[in-house]
């Protein structure tokens, strides 16, 4: 079973949603400030955090930093109105994904599902060779997709799920050119409803952690390419 932070200071909303998400082996506590939602987490034992952009204390934006600094674990971002600017703030923080109010509880029991796939599964693995077909090795950069762990130079490179999912998907085919939808479509395993701005915003996000390669080429009005040599 997951177990899900939901950080809402809406106090009708967990018990209705936690009864329903129960029926897809999820287990939601909830917090309605900030602060406790904090607490919480240290404490340890939590899956993926449901995240509000409207909260006492400090907005979701911010808490969303602060999860950050310490933590890649997977977070949605509730937005009110499914406002363009408040998604685009919440990727470039670090959100996996978010989600508009009033939203559907089965869409977002299918979100959860997603980037809780997506979440990295840091237990030991067997030693990947060269010929491997989990691991990509180019000029500078080394990707275990077995660990989802990535190395820029040697140095350990933290990704969220999302960002390592886009990182495999561009890097397992260089210099092929996938378009921006196409980057959607197969990231979320389904036709995108989202708009492409979010493929840019995670783009961006992403070369600023494997600076200083140049990884990633934009192909103006076609899409992203990954420009890295391939090692043996």
């Amino acid at each position: 079973m997951h177990h899900i932070l939901l950080i809402d200071d809406d106090e009708l909303l967990a018990p209705p949603l936690a009864a329903y998400l129960r029926r897809f082996d999820f287990a939601l506590e909830a917090a309605l400030r900030p602060s406790e939602g904090l607490a919480r987490l240290a404490a340890g034992g939590i899956d993926a955090v449901i995240l509000d952009v409207m909260l006492p204390e400090m907005d979701g934006f911010e808490l969303c930093r602060r999860i950050r600094r310490d933590s890649q674990i997977p977070v949605l971002m509730l937005t009110a109105r499914g406002d363009l600017t408040d998604r685009v703030v919440g990727l470039e923080l670090g959100a996996d994904d978010y989600l508009p109010k009033p939203f559907e509880p089965r869409e977002l029991a299918a979100r959860l599902q997603t980037i809780l796939r997506r979440a990295a599964s840091h237990a030991p693995a067997p030693a990947a060779t060269e010929a491997s077909p989990h691991l990509l090795r180019f000029d500078g950069l080394v990707i275990d997709l077995e660990r989802r762990s990535v190395h820029r130079q040697g140095e350990p490179v933290e990704l969220t799920g999302t960002e390592f999912e886009l990182l495999w998907l561009l890097a397992r085919d260089p210099h092929k050119i996938l378009s921006r939808d196409e980057i959607l479509n197969r990231l979320r395993g389904r036709e995108a409803d989202l708009y492409t701005r979010a493929v840019d915003v995670l783009v961006s996000r992403l070369r600023r952690k494997l600076e200083p390669l140049d990884a990633i080429k934009t192909l103006r009005n076609a899409g992203y390419t990954f420009a890295l040599a391939r090692l043996p």
